[in-house]
């Protein structure tokens, strides 16, 4: 009890200071939920608390270089979504909101907390509610993306097929309840996706690059006040160098550098040619020009670093320290010309905040779980 109500009473106090209301009523809010947690070892969040701890959760997070908007974060309560098709209907309504036809929109979706006897109400199994599949080939090579190898595997063992191709959408995986997982494919209408192609090369065009536009982060909890919410996707919009300086880049990836370099006449014989670079800023290039074609949200890595100094000078006006994760922060494009390259921050990890949590995905795997049922569209 000690422990949730201390938790609780820091996040209440934060709360009840930053939206400058009085003392009394926070005495109140605390007494409430002391009671609630003498009586039933936990308490709930009212909206408002759950708005605001979201949003600063986004405020905390010292890996994310793009927390100049925490404030414009738009939060949607399902705490009352119970059965799966409840969850899957909140999750293709986050996708469709945060979508908006390319003028994305910073969401998050809460589903139901742990509860005090450690059970989870939901859980979603997918890294991105949105990610492309990845189908191991005999001879060891991928076809998709490696990263989604093993969902990939364990949702063909236990149904779903895809068509095979580099980009195929996986399902969504939850659980509820504790029950065997269950699996459902997302609406093609509801995903929209982004031909990558260069201004200036047919060449790079012949690759056939194309990437979603929107990156819902859907297996980490947000912790507010002790309560942790397990299943809570969130999004933002994309820096273009995640798109082609990793997930494009990477040789655990898409591994594409050697076929772009090869398309611009760039000679692969020696690193010292600095093919490499010149490679994926003209990936960068390409991803950058594509979503501001298609008219979906997108920001530069030059440009959010500037925004995260905005952050900066804005949280020392408020008298709070800016804490961070250095070498998240850097772009990995060109770190040394942005101004965070030359800062140092406090790697501390202040609540509220979204955190790491075990997979499912690992959980069911190891357990052999035999069970993975479709639900129809």
């Amino acid at each position: 009890m000690n422990e949730l109500y201390n938790k609780a009473e820091s996040f209440i106090t934060q709360y009840y200071r930053e939206k400058k209301l009085p003392d009394s009523a926070r005495n109140k809010r605390l007494n409430e939920i002391k009671q609630s947690i003498l009586s039933s070892h936990t308490y709930e969040h009212t909206y408002d608390e759950l708005d605001f701890g979201a949003k600063v959760a986004w405020r905390n997070s010292n890996r994310c270089i793009g927390r100049l908007f925490w404030n414009s974060l738009n939060v949607f309560d399902a705490r009352e979504a119970s059965s799966a098709d409840d969850i899957r209907q909140s999750l293709f309504n986050h996708i469709d909101y945060a979508t908006n036809d390319g003028k994305i929109r910073s969401t998050v979706t809460l589903f139901k907390p742990r509860r005090a006897d450690g059970s989870d109400p939901v859980r979603i199994y997918n890294h991105q509610l949105i990610r492309y599949a990845g189908y191991r080939q005999k001879d060891g090579s991928v076809i998709g993306d490696p990263h989604s190898v093993e969902l990939t595997d364990f949702c063909e063992k236990l149904g779903w097929k895809g068509e095979g191709t580099s980009y195929d959408v996986l399902p969504i995986v939850i659980q509820v309840e504790g029950e065997p997982p269950v699996y459902f494919d997302i609406p093609s209408h509801l995903i929209k996706e982004v031909s990558i192609i260069h201004p200036e090369s047919d060449a790079f065009n012949e690759l056939g690059l194309r990437w979603y536009a929107v990156p819902i982060i859907s297996e980490m909890k947000l912790e507010i006040g002790g309560i942790e919410y397990v299943a809570a996707p969130f999004n933002g919009w994309y820096m273009e160098t995640e798109i082609a300086a990793r997930n494009f880049a990477d040789e655990e990836r898409y591994h594409q550098l050697p076929k772009v370099a090869e398309a611009f006449g760039l000679s692969t014989l020696y690193q010292s040619s600095m093919w490499k670079d010149r490679a994926i800023v003209e990936l960068c290039t390409a991803v950058m020009y594509s979503f501001k074609k298609e008219g979906v949200s997108i920001v530069d890595h030059h440009t959010a670093s500037q925004q995260f100094a905005m952050f900066e000078d804005r949280e020392k006006g408020e008298g709070r320290e800016v804490t961070g994760d250095w070498t998240w922060l850097i772009p990995p494009v060109s770190p040394a010309s942005t101004p965070i390259f030359h800062r140092q921050y406090e790697n501390t990890w202040k609540s509220p905040n979204f955190f790491y949590q075990p997979s499912m995905l690992d959980t069911a795997v190891k357990s052999g779980c035999p069970f993975f049922q479709s639900i129809k569209k």
